[in-house]
């Protein structure tokens, strides 16, 4: 990413949405903060986790751009830790392009990733696309009738955005899984394409790489799944997709 890339970018932000650029090089906060205030974002930035705890306890943070290289706690350990109270969107910044770096990133519960160098655009595109998501998903809970779903002794609270599970503990859902969860207990019974199901877990600029669906999958099965395989609830349709096999309520 370029100082002269930065500053051309097209202005396609939201002016209220408060964005943390977590980042140790210095230039790399500049820049992208200087391109996401130019895109009508309201932007923090910090150099390490501890200044990125400290900024999401004094303000709401409505996305986090991450950067996996830093110093003292990773930014992959970062994800992790930020997965036990928050679902807020994050979007992984690595040097590496490896497919196990962006599989690893996605597990911790990250809802997309970009490889250094990577376009500007690219960058604000997804953003965009993952703030979107986020705000209709706000958007839809307040004006949906059904306020949560109830399967096999769990509940998924659509206005709380919380999963709760048979003992009445909450669950720690990523946006990502909680959007796929959604859409399976709102079309229980019904096979849903990898295709339908790769717009849902990625919601963003489309590339070649599909695995994210398994990769949600495969979290949400590690959730609400017991060990072994027992008591499935979601079962792959071999070359189709995936099925929601309990009962569903509507409440």
């Amino acid at each position: 990413m370029t100082e002269t890339a930065a500053a051309s970018a097209a202005p396609l932000g939201s002016p209220e949405a408060h964005i943390l650029v977590v980042d140790d090089d210095p230039q790399i906060r500049f820049l992208v903060s200087r391109l996401l205030r130019a895109n009508g974002y309201r932007v923090s930035a910090a150099a390490n986790g501890r200044e990125m705890t400290e900024t999401l306890q004094g303000a709401p943070v409505d996305l986090i751009v991450l950067d996996v290289m830093l110093p003292g706690s990773s930014g992959f350990e970062l994800c992790r830790e930020l997965r036990r109270s928050s679902a807020v969107p994050v979007i992984m910044l690595t040097a590496r392009g490896e497919e196990n770096d962006r599989i690893a990133g996605l597990d911790l519960g990250a809802d997309d990733y970009l490889a250094k160098p990577f376009s500007p655009g690219e960058l604000v595109a997804r953003i965009n696309a993952l703030i979107r998501r986020a705000r209709r998903a706000v958007s839809q809970a307040e004006a949906a009738p059904v306020r949560s779903y109830a399967f096999a002794g769990w509940t998924l609270d659509i206005v709380r955005r919380e999963l709760v599970d048979p003992q009445g503990t909450i669950v720690d859902l990523s946006t990502g899984e909680f959007d796929m969860l959604r859409a399976f207990v709102e079309a229980p019974g019904k096979v849903l394409t990898r295709e339908a199901l790769l717009d849902i877990a990625k919601n963003r600029v489309a590339t070649g790489f599909d695995r994210v669906v398994d990769v949600q999958i495969s979290r949400l099965r590690k959730k609400i799944e017991a060990e072994g395989g027992a008591d499935a609830m979601i079962k792959t349709v071999r070359g189709t997709g995936y099925m929601f096999l309990p009962q569903v309520e509507r409440r």
